[in-house]
């Protein structure tokens, strides 16, 4: 039988999972969006071609502009979350994305889609981070691999959107229409983190969910510029960071951007049909990574895993670029297995987090994070310019058409980026999902 002394503890409990899941909610519903954001170029891309009559390199540089600017706002992300905490970040990231997109969608030029593309990046730019923060304050340690993989989960059903269903609804509206929609809903979200998101249990009156060594983490007696410069400083960080530069960045290359026309000017398949296999990638990327998070909290390793997904991602991408395929089951099996070994890239925010002290887990999971994009950042347009170079002058009502061997020179180059990844996931320090520091 319940005693009276044990209903306070019972409310609290169902209190505090009450608040943390309605905060999550809130916050996954933003990702989305930033991974549709993220990855809808691709299919959109030969439009964009037609409206503004771009070049490779111009329609790269037009797609890379959200990543240049995600690259440089993650330290700054970083900083915010962990001084300002989620609440300001989701709020303004919100607000400014939503009319980021909106000026996109209005665009009557490159050079203001490009505007639009940029308050688009920088308003997304410090979700993630701020996301991790979260789940590192409202949730138990010994979950955040699983929190960190279901993050990517359900985030990543914003690049399934921007991939098959996109596609379906382009062929019933204008792809302006669609973007101004989806800046609305941010602004819609961000009022609603107003109202809903707070950056500590501590704020609502609820414990702390960890305590290291029996006692609440303390807080750090650095500012803000030291505690940065004492996690920029430290190698151990490091490594994660060009696991994402070179996987990572060449994968969401692929997915976000070149994917969809390799498959239309080489294979000859229907936007929709080359659309299916992105979904296919991202589902598999998606799921991976909630697998992955899942199974390294299991076993207590991080490293392993890690290296084994890399690995497996540098001969799946080698036999995409020298093996002779055949449209159909053979390539969607192919995407989804290089989505799926991509996806294996979540650990390196868990480890980024282990390392370092818990009061900077957003400034040492903004580092890492910053590799994925600057990687991007660069290979989108680089992967243009090298189509661009042996362009024979093919085009297709203002599209350029490229052939296979334009599109092996990006190829090349996505390889090159895969020996980087390889070299930090062989850096990477082993954390046994604790935390490093405080032990």
């Amino acid at each position: 039988m319940t005693t009276p002394l044990q209903r306070p503890a019972d409310r609290t409990t169902v209190g505090l999972a009450w608040a943390k899941w309605s905060i999550f909610a809130v916050l996954i519903l933003t990702y989305i969006l930033v991974y549709f954001h993220r990855m809808a170029p691709g299919v959109v891309a030969e439009y964009l071609m037609g409206s503004f009559q771009i070049t490779g390199i111009q329609l790269g540089t037009l797609s890379a502009i959200y990543f240049f600017v995600y690259a440089f706002m993650q330290l700054p992300s970083g900083v915010i979350a962990d001084t300002l905490g989620t609440r300001t970040s989701v709020v303004a990231g919100n607000l400014v994305a939503g009319m980021g997109s909106i000026l996109f969608g209005m665009s009557s030029s490159f050079e203001m889609a490009c505007v639009g593309r940029f308050f688009v990046g920088l308003g997304v730019s410090v979700v993630f981070i701020s996301i991790m923060k979260n789940n590192a304050v409202w949730f138990h340690e010994r979950v955040f691999g699983l929190m960190s993989g279901l993050t990517l989960l359900i985030g990543n059903l914003g690049s399934v959107l921007a991939a098959g269903p996109l596609a379906a609804l382009l062929t019933h509206y204008e792809w302006r229409f669609i973007f101004i929609t989806i800046g609305g809903l941010s602004l819609t979200l961000s009022l609603v983190g107003f109202f809903i998101v707070r950056n500590r249990p501590e704020d609502l009156g609820f414990p702390s969910p960890n305590n290291f060594g029996g006692q609440p983490v303390s807080k750090s007696q650095k500012g803000w510029a030291q505690s940065l410069i004492s996690v920029i400083t430290s190698l151990k960080v490091w490594p994660g960071f060009w696991v994402q530069f070179g996987m990572i960045g060449g994968l969401y290359s692929f997915m976000g951007l070149w994917g969809v026309s390799y498959l239309r000017d080489v294979h000859g398949l229907s936007r929709v049909y080359a659309a299916n296999h992105m979904t296919t990638m991202l589902l598999s990327f998606a799921f991976g990574a909630l697998f992955f998070g899942w199974f390294s909290d299991k076993i207590g390793r991080r490293k392993p895993i890690l290296l084994l997904c890399v690995l497996g991602y540098t001969l799946l991408l080698a036999v995409l670029t020298w093996l002779p395929l055949q449209p159909g089951i053979e390539t969607i099996l192919l995407f989804g297995a290089m989505g799926a070994t991509g996806s294996g890239f979540v650990l390196t925010f868990a480890a980024a987090k282990e390392i370092m002290d818990p009061n900077l887990s957003g400034m040492s999971v903004s580092v890492v994070n910053t590799g994925c994009f600057i990687g991007t950042a660069l290979m989108q347009p680089l992967f243009g310019y090298l189509a661009d170079l042996s362009w024979d002058g093919t085009t297709t009502n203002n599209i350029r058409i490229y052939v296979e061997q334009d599109y092996r020179r990006g190829l090349y180059l996505m390889m090159f980026f895969a020996v980087l990844a390889i070299a930090g996931a062989l850096r990477l320090r082993e954390t046994y999902c604790k935390n490093q520091h405080q032990q």
